[in-house]
């Protein structure tokens, strides 16, 4: 049976004890090993509950307990050995090396005057090995990207050597790949080093792919946590995300532009090249279907990918390209 590191009992959290709370009733748990997307849109709140659970802020009304301990009973020395958080602030201090800003995880273990024993200095070394910084260890901060930089605050974390890691948007300045790479390293952090990691995003569709458990936060509506495919398939996702315009289709667990009155196509093929065939009509203002209708595609992949076009069974155009596909639906239909 999984430890549990995190439990939250009916916790309410904002910045002003006076005012009324941004969000109540918060009731959760993280166990050892999980990986945890918090995702809401933009003011959802989902700071000020990380904010909250890092001890940052008091809460309202409400527990915060690590292991058996609470929160806000525990001195700073104390909170530091057990949660350690990654904030989405970029770090701009010149001259800073890898290797000093990792060795400040050390501070919980080293004391007022910061010095390192052999025994801190190997762990230094080894979490910059950890998260893909080998080499990097003398560098300095400000000549590296983002990525690298996000990286060395990782780092940081895990020397802290706490079961528990909280980041708020750890990848909101990085390109795709990076937040890939990011998001990889995370989950591989969570799964071999049992830490239960929690972090903010607003990458829906990424998180749908990698976390364990998902909470949902958005105003007006108490936290929901589960699984991505009981959350999509209860239509919480629809519940929290879908505005006018826009929708999430369970389906491909990815937001689509919602179009009105959008004129059906057929389309027939069970290969790649037919998905993207549809999300090019897609794009383009049509629908794509199964059922028979006046315009039909038929895509054929046999190692070249061939495109057929038809109006009322009149062959209009062939073609191997869903350029010239597209083109000729433009100009027919």
């Amino acid at each position: 049976m999984m430890k549990e590191l995190l439990k939250v009992n009916q916790l309410s959290v904002g910045y002003n004890s006076g005012s009324a709370p941004l969000h109540s009733n918060i009731n959760v748990e993280v166990l050892e090993g999980e990986f945890i997307c918090l995702l809401g849109p933009n003011g959802a709140g989902k700071s000020t509950l990380i904010k909250t659970l890092s001890g940052f802020l008091q809460p309202i009304h409400g527990t915060v307990l690590y292991g058996e301990q609470d929160l806000n009973t525990l001195p700073e020395s104390q909170i530091s050995k057990m949660v350690s958080v990654v904030l989405t602030d970029r770090i701009q201090i010149q001259n800073l090396t890898v290797f000093e800003l990792v060795a400040l995880g050390r501070t919980p273990y080293t004391g007022f005057f910061g010095k390192l024993t052999p025994d801190d200095v190997q762990l230094v070394h080894k979490a910059i090995d950890e998260v893909g910084l080998k080499g990097y260890t003398y560098k300095t901060i400000d000549k590296m990207s983002d990525g690298e930089r996000q990286k060395a605050m990782i780092a940081k974390a895990l020397v802290q050597e706490t079961p528990f890691i909280i980041l708020d948007e750890p990848t909101a300045f990085l390109d795709l790949p990076a937040k890939l790479e990011i998001m990889q390293l995370l989950k591989r952090l969570s799964c071999e080093k049992k830490r239960g990691i929690l972090l903010s995003t607003h990458d829906l569709e990424m998180a749908l792919q990698i976390a364990d458990k998902i909470w949902l936060l958005a105003q007006g509506k108490e936290l929901k946590v589960g699984i991505p495919e009981d959350l999509i398939l209860s239509n919480d996702f629809k519940t929290f995300f879908e505005r006018e315009g826009v929708v999430f289709d369970n389906n491909s667990g990815s937001f689509k532009y919602h179009r009105i009155n959008s004129k059906p196509v057929a389309l027939e093929g069970d290969s790649v090249a037919s998905k993207w065939v549809g999300r090019a009509l897609y794009r383009l203002g049509y629908n794509p279907v199964s059922d028979s209708c006046e315009y039909k595609i038929n895509v054929v992949s046999n190692g070249d990918n061939l495109y057929s076009f038809y109006e009322n069974d009149k062959l209009m155009i062939e073609c191997n390209k869903i350029q010239t596909l597209m083109e000729k639906v433009v100009e027919t239909y």
